[in-house]
């Protein structure tokens, strides 16, 4: 049996206001593609389908354009889960009809562990694999809160509850069926002990950056497809734990990485091989950093490059000693011949103290834990504090988030 693991498509993400539909077409294109090549029996994509809760039209006609195509393929069974960014109404509503079709869609975590498992047969009805899909745990699928409790004791909470519940499903799946001869895996969506983002990344639970060590997934488990981090890899010398990554870089930090999927292939119950399978790239993303002049002459020798795909996108950081008047003009009148488009343009003053920079913050490199923190600052909350109102705010953000899709 053959299975492609995949993550963290995004449809419907904005690039600095700039759409990425044509991108995302062409990466489900090839993924559909790749699928054929490699007659790839199933496929699980471990969440964040969606950019956002509310999607545009266009990204759920590429959803559906894809599962469509994907059903005239040899993939004989889906399987997709909820990510952090994801509305589970949004992924559940067409649930019951896309599992007539044999793709199974777990927005949001169940009332019971059968809800949460996948059987995958033949068509002769003998039991193929069993999956435990496992989608984005919210803060109500975890725990319940308790007065006087620390940001401490609330983080060690929510990890001992994304324990049990693997373990929860692993003995529900030891008890209903006999996994000695087929394939158990499991999904998730989560930061795991050791992973490697390419940039700061959000944490979506309250408290540490890890959520769970790779070593506690329970050994039941011959595979664990997870989602959240951008970057392919394996985790915590697991072999069997492993993040798939995103299709295409979705900031100008990913640019380094290798986009992939994970193709693997089981004999019975054994896993044996994990193949990388790279995804072109479709669009270059460029970061150009130096003084004005090493910028100018960058930007020229990056754009006398033969490519083929999208326009290249760009970003430089130009390290300045003076005040440039109109630098962005400058360099969008240097640049406007080349095939590229000039997305981005910050100055930076490296010879200035590091007090005068921070006065004049890049908003849109900032994640918006960072900004809190430094408004905290700003406002003179002591440090011993910082640690308990970044808990607080992160609760208000789940909050806010869960309000908004009920």
């Amino acid at each position: 049996m053959k299975i492609i693991h995949t993550s963290d498509w995004h449809l419907g993400q904005k690039f600095l206001h700039n759409e990425r539909e044509e991108e995302h077409r062409l990466a489900l294109d090839w993924l559909l593609g790749t699928i054929e090549e490699e007659q790839a029996d199933g496929l699980l994509v471990s969440g964040d389908i969606f950019d956002t809760g509310n999607p545009p039209n266009y990204a759920r006609r590429l959803y559906y354009r894809f599962l469509r195509k994907l059903l005239r393929t040899s993939c004989r069974h889906i399987v997709i889960t909820g990510g952090n960014h994801d509305s589970p109404a949004m992924l559940n509503a067409p649930s019951e009809l896309l599992k007539a079709l044999s793709v199974h869609v777990i927005g949001a975590a169940g009332k019971s562990p059968a809800e949460e498992v996948v059987e995958w047969r033949d068509e002769a009805g003998d039991l193929e694999a069993v999956i435990a899909a496992v989608p984005f745990l919210r803060d109500r699928d975890l725990r319940y809160s308790v007065a006087g409790e620390t940001g401490l004791g609330r983080s060690e909470r929510i990890r001992l509850g994304i324990q049990q519940h693997y373990e929860q499903l692993a003995e529900y799946i030891q008890s209903s069926y006999d996994p000695a001869n087929v394939p158990v895996l499991t999904m998730g969506h989560l930061y795991a002990t050791g992973a490697r983002a390419s940039a700061k990344q959000d944490n979506i639970y309250i408290g540490n950056i890890e959520n769970i060590d790779a070593e506690q997934f329970p050994k039941l488990y011959d595979y664990v497809a997870l989602g959240h981090i951008h970057r392919a890899q394996m985790v915590g010398e697991q072999e069997r734990v492993r993040y798939s990554g995103s299709l295409i870089p979705l900031s100008f930090s990913e640019t380094k990485d290798d986009k992939s999927v994970y193709l693997l292939e089981f004999a019975g119950k054994t896993l044996q091989r994990t193949q990388a399978i790279a995804v072109p790239t479709f669009r270059r993303l460029k970061t150009i950093s130096g003084t004005l002049e090493e910028v100018k002459a960058s930007l020229d020798r990056f754009a006398a490059k033969e490519r083929e795909g999208l326009t290249p996108w760009v970003e430089v950081q130009v390290d300045l000693d003076r005040l440039v008047p109109q630098l962005s003009q400058l360099l969008q009148e240097h640049t406007a011949d080349m095939n590229l488009e000039l997305l981005k343009i910050r100055a930076r003053y490296p010879k200035r103290h590091q007090r005068h920079e921070a006065q004049v913050p890049d908003l849109d490199s900032l994640a918006t834990e960072e900004v809190f923190r430094m408004k905290c600052e700003s406002y003179g909350s002591p440090p011993e504090d910082m640690d308990q109102l970044m808990d607080t705010f992160r609760e208000l953000k789940t909050w806010m988030a869960e309000a908004w899709e009920e």
